[in-house]
């Protein structure tokens, strides 16, 4: 019988740390919540991983402009304003430029905690050549398919929700990157990756961020623990043979980063490569502190 070469495991887990950077701090943190510096604004958000005490007083809390209070446990609630904000307000992480706004369900159109999976996807595609593809599901607002297309990758935008991929366009266009090539689909996930499977579409990379619960454009129903291994494994036959990566982030306490690693080991067999796995960190800007927000495994070919 072959035996096929299956990913290495690496032996220990990563904790990748966001730092705070020009537009975007994590203030303090503690007492279930968060204050964090978006641009030019403060808000305060709920964060169950903070079980520490604040280390400001509650002064700093109070000069917030915006405070989100939440009515469940699924991130709805509402907004209490201090002052009047804008709608939208321009932001940026390095060359890449984007809107934050204040959602319904306590996000601001953009996961800064994500900045560490950018700083790894801005290294990993430095060396890749002009034309590198690169498949982006669950896309959301874009700016890591923003990063991507920077380096001169063809992106593939997927997000089931239209809204999500008009503020996406409205990025691109922000960071004078609406004449590269990106192509803006709002689908199912699942749905596109089979249909690109038939087609024997590849890719060189893939970028899966997806939620624990969503509903698809035709109110397809996704379920994180339901859905995602066979996702993944779709997601490996589109890799092309000189594919250079897979990165897998997901939101949910019931998972962790060694099982999203295994889940790439079962899919990624006959491939061999390298899966890393850990979690992702938000730090405060002033402390040595921080809370795991997301877990995440990627698989690299070297």
């Amino acid at each position: 019988m072959t035996r096929l070469l299956a990913p290495a495991i690496a032996p220990m887990p990563l904790v990748m740390r966001t730092e705070g950077w020009e537009d975007y701090g994590l203030i303090d943190s503690g007492g279930g919540r968060k204050l964090e510096r978006y641009g030019p604004y403060l808000v305060v958000r709920p964060e169950a991983q903070c079980l520490w005490a604040p280390a400001l007083g509650a002064g700093e809390w109070e000069s917030a402009d915006a405070v989100f209070e939440a009515t469940d446990e699924d991130d709805a609630g509402r907004w209490r304003f201090a002052r009047d904000l804008p709608e939208t307000w321009p932001m940026a992480w390095r060359d890449t430029r984007f809107f934050g706004r204040l959602t319904a369900f306590r996000h601001l159109a953009v996961f800064p905690e994500q900045a560490a999976n950018w700083d790894w996807l801005d290294t990993r595609l430095k060396a890749s050549d002009a034309g590198f593809k690169v498949l982006n599901l669950f896309g959301y607002t874009g700016v890591a398919s923003l990063i991507c297309a920077g380096r001169g990758a063809a992106v593939t935008h997927v997000d089931a929700s239209k809204k999500a991929v008009g503020w996406a366009r409205d990025n691109a266009a922000l960071s004078g990157l609406g004449d590269r090539p990106i192509r803006w689909i709002c689908e199912d996930a699942r749905k596109w990756v089979q249909r690109e499977r038939r087609r024997g579409a590849r890719y060189g990379g893939i970028i899966l961020d997806p939620p624990k619960y969503g509903r698809g454009p035709a109110g397809e129903v996704w379920r994180l623990m339901d859905d995602l291994p066979a996702l993944v494994a779709d997601c490996m036959v589109l890799l092309a043979d000189d594919a250079s990566f897979l990165l897998l982030n997901a939101y949910s306490e019931r998972l962790s980063g060694l099982a999203l690693a295994g889940l790439l080991v079962d899919a990624g067999a006959g491939r061999g490569g390298r899966i890393d796995f850990g979690e992702l960190a938000l730090m405060e800007e002033t402390r040595d502190r921080g809370a795991g927000l997301s877990f995440f495994a990627r698989w690299t070919a070297s």
